[in-house]
């Protein structure tokens, strides 16, 4: 970092499929920088295909952390990201940190804060989760609209996992979940020491190269590793089984679908999330340049070389 302590990390957010990746290693290379991942997909361990990790020979080329590191077992959340991104900034020291992913919560977390949400026990999550399993999830909701009534007019009826956390928060403090979003705790990057970027390619190119690297991801092996996660039998609300493809895939696995409209439905899900990472861009995440995927790189390097102290090696 320079002299001052300031900007010492770069924030390369973008939709899905955008080329974040090739600009953080290029990046990360030449300015002996960590990569540090921030899609909320990608820290799992079983999904390295279908969510587009590094490669194994990408990530022998620098410093990674945070890719693949999580048992898909888990509920992983923003805040403990957020804790784990803390640890991972004081650890290195002098060298520039590249933050990379699609995950807008962590960019949030990062510039912004999170809201001062309470623990849940494990005890409690456990049980909360027992007693929902085999009900249908609007069943779930009307369950939180008769404890929480503001939270459940803000969540939609199958969206099974935010019901869950916010009846584990119910179980947990006896309070509704929106009584906790109102304070916010402090962001993870201090003001100032921080450079976001926000990848912005062609929206019909995009969702072009979204179709064919789903092509390539099956071609990859992208189905057999779909089969050895089902296999686990893990709760389906858990966020490792919601990824972009997983669901129907199994349902290809089950019989339900062919290959090909499984293939269709996950290409379809994956544009939509890449509209709505447009969306939430243009929204949420303030201070961001928007830069076209090809001058990612030289605008990448003009961030940091703005830094008294750092330079490309």
């Amino acid at each position: 970092m320079g002299r001052d302590g300031l900007r010492r990390a770069l924030l390369l957010a973008g939709p899905t499929a955008s080329g974040k990746t090739a600009a953080a290693l290029a990046l990360a290379k030449e300015y002996g920088a960590i990569v540090v991942n921030a899609d909320s997909m990608q820290v799992y361990a079983d999904l390295r295909i279908l969510t587009a990790r590094p490669t194994r020979a990408e990530e022998e080329q620098a410093p990674h952390r945070l890719f693949g590191e999580i048992d898909g077992a888990v509920n992983w959340s923003v805040g403990r990201w957020a804790r784990r991104a803390r640890e991972i900034l004081t650890d290195a020291g002098d060298r520039p940190a590249l933050f990379v992913g699609g995950t807008g919560l962590y960019f949030r977390a990062l510039t912004q804060g999170l809201s001062d949400m309470p623990a849940v026990p494990d005890a409690i999550r456990a049980a909360v989760r027992t007693q929902a399993e085999g009900r249908e999830t609007p069943d779930l909701h009307a369950e939180l609209a008769a404890a929480d009534p503001e939270t459940a007019a803000r969540l939609k009826a199958n969206d099974r996992q935010r019901i869950l956390r916010a009846l584990e928060v119910f179980a947990a403090t006896g309070r509704p979940l929106a009584t906790f979003q109102g304070a916010r705790g402090a962001p993870v990057l201090a003001e100032g020491s921080w450079r976001g970027l926000f990848l912005a390619p062609d929206r019909d190119a995009l969702y072009a190269r979204i179709d064919a690297r789903f092509e390539a991801m099956l071609e990859e092996g992208a189905l057999a590793e779909v089969e050895k996660l089902a296999a686990r039998k893990l709760d389906p609300a858990l966020p490792v089984m919601r990824a972009h493809g997983v669901p129907h895939l199994i349902a290809h696995l089950e019989g339900r679908l062919s290959l090909a409209e499984a293939a269709t439905r996950g290409k379809l899900d994956t544009r939509h999330y890449a509209k709505r990472q447009f969306t939430w861009a243009r929204h949420q995440l303030a201070g961001f340049d928007w830069v076209a995927p090809e001058a990612a790189v030289a605008a990448g390097r003009a961030a940091l070389e703005q830094q008294d102290g750092i330079a490309a090696g």
